[in-house]
């Protein structure tokens, strides 16, 4: 996979996979969605179902509403991830908690059914929340946008996730434009408020490639 990325990109895709479960070793995607935008502005949309080609759990269907029924008769994943990669390109991918999840399965799927991998850089905005909304007590992507008063209904269907998290994104983005969250002297990545033995102290998110830490004054 491409570098994870913690930064205000102008332009980037923004996209979320809906699957059969959360064992990113084994599960199926079972939906695609992305929003490519230009500027800071959406300008281009992509959604498709896919026919994971086994039962959809009826856990994964309470959480997303998606169906044996209304999967049948959509294409394979090869056909929808190959359309998905020419719709992202080489540009820089932003999600919700994708560094752990969603990123696993278009590795492993880009890998396993087309043979090719992945290489473009990302943005969590789950590891930037955490850092710049230091005061929310859960950062599940309905806390961040219920924080900005951003609409969540229709939440946990990918293309909706999609529309919410580009629109968090932009507002943690403007957080980092305006200097109201440190960067490491250092490397430029942001600065985590840490506990330690001795305390809470201030350390770089780049960690352990950079360990630059600061004391926390007062």
């Amino acid at each position: 996979m491409g570098k994870n990325l913690n930064q205000y990109a102008a332009n980037y895709v923004v996209f979320d996979f809906e699957t059969t479960g959360i064992n990113v070793n084994k599960d199926k995607i079972i939906e695609i969605s992305a929003i490519k935008v230009r500027n800071h502005h959406p300008k281009e949309e992509f959604s498709a179902l896919v026919n994971p080609g086994i039962p959809i759990p009826e856990g994964a269907s309470r959480v997303n509403g998606i169906t044996d029924d209304l999967v049948k008769g959509c294409p394979g994943i090869e056909t929808v991830l190959a359309e998905f990669l020419d719709f992202i390109g080489e540009d820089v991918l932003v999600g919700h908690n994708i560094g752990a999840f969603d990123m696993v399965f278009l590795d492993r799927e880009a890998r396993e059914s087309l043979f090719r991998p992945v290489f473009n850089d990302y943005v969590d905005t789950l590891s930037l929340a955490r850092v710049c909304l230091p005061q929310l007590g859960r950062h599940r992507l309905t806390d961040i946008a219920a924080y900005f008063g951003i609409e969540t209904q229709g939440a946990h269907r990918a293309l909706n996730d999609c529309r919410m998290n580009q629109q968090c994104y932009e507002k943690i983005g403007q957080l980092l434009e305006g200097g109201q969250v440190e960067r490491c002297p250092r490397c430029g990545g942001l600065l985590k408020k840490r506990n330690g033995r001795f305390g809470a102290f201030y350390g770089c998110s780049n960690f352990p490639q950079c360990r630059y830490t600061r004391n926390i004054e007062g």
